[in-house]
């Protein structure tokens, strides 16, 4: 278990208000974590309540094992797998992206250039290909699309073309200390404040994880199992969580037409946006790693088109 390490929850109460949970309710926490918004939803919940908790971390899965409630049911699995639940089955689904201080803090995880450990990255250790052994064969174009994309690094080509320089003079880093080094001999400039492997590491953390593909897979399941008035909350740390999120809620919060149809009636209105807030002064100066959430919250409308009835 992890427990040197703990873990502050960002936006607990924000959140879990945004849900409106009803104690009869059946509910999601889609990334359990270390259990901050579950304990919180239980607090909630009545007899007949219902919460179900997703996680790929097998040691998120034993904290929420430990918790003992009658009322969770827990899956070792990736949020995607909310498609699994039957359809309109939940009042509310909860969605926290961050990566949990025990997983960063740990260098044993290989999540941070803070401490050396073993270059994974994975949620789940378990299963899956960790980034020293993606880095082992990758070719240098890949490698410099992922830190590109995924990292939004300007200096992609030329971490790119080091890392794989390191590889043939003597195998590919394999430890986080290693890639640290490497991109800090490469990028020369960098903002104020900010380690300049910050952005090579987020991009290799997010394609291991394929966090972007299981997000969207993630909110379409959502849109499937909440019911009419169900609430969908989200809190993304970067810019590419939430801008998926809030393309997510305003594709699906207004009439559309299909150009190739005029006459045709438009889809339906599928959510209503409910805003979106930040973590106030306070919360960032006692976690300074809560200054970049954003939570997005957005209700289920039944599936009927716009203007109908009117």
């Amino acid at each position: 278990m992890d427990s040197t390490w703990t873990h502050i929850t960002v936006l607990l109460h924000e959140a879990v208000q945004g849900l409106q949970v009803q104690p009869q309710g059946t509910y999601v926490d889609a990334t359990f974590g270390r259990g901050g918004h579950s304990r919180l939803i239980l607090s909630q919940l009545g007899p007949q309540g219902r919460l179900i908790v997703f996680d790929k971390d097998p040691e998120a899965i034993a904290q929420a094992q430990a918790l003992n409630d009658p009322r969770i049911t827990i899956r070792h699995e990736g949020f995607a797998a909310l498609a699994t639940l039957p359809r309109a089955s939940v009042a509310g689904v909860l969605m926290d992206l961050g990566v949990s201080s025990p997983q960063i803090d740990n260098p044993a995880r290989g999540f941070s250039f803070r401490g050396d450990g073993p270059l994974d990255m994975r949620m789940d250790p378990t299963r899956g290909q960790s980034v020293r052994e993606w880095l082992e064969t990758a070719s240098q174009q890949d490698i410099a699309e992922i830190i590109r994309d995924y990292g939004e690094e300007r200096f992609a080509v030329p971490i790119a073309k080091a890392i794989v320089a390191r590889r043939q003079e003597r195998g590919a880093p394999a430890t986080t200390a290693e890639l640290a080094q490497l991109v800090a001999g490469t990028v020369k400039t960098r903002e104020p404040g900010q380690d300049p492997a910050t952005r090579t590491f987020q991009a290799f953390r997010i394609f291991i994880n394929a966090e972007l593909e299981e997000l969207q897979q993630a909110l379409e399941a959502a849109r499937d199992v909440l019911q009419p008035q169900g609430r969908l909350a989200v809190i993304s740390f970067h810019s590419l969580e939430d801008r998926l999120v809030k393309q997510f809620i305003a594709r699906h919060s207004r009439a559309v037409f299909d150009r190739r149809a005029p006459f045709a009636a438009p889809a339906p209105v599928q959510f209503k946006d409910l805003g979106r807030q930040r973590p106030s002064a306070e919360e960032v100066a006692a976690n300074p790693r809560s200054r970049s959430a954003m939570l997005r919250v957005a209700e289920r409308l039944a599936d009927v088109p716009a203007g109908a009835g009117a």
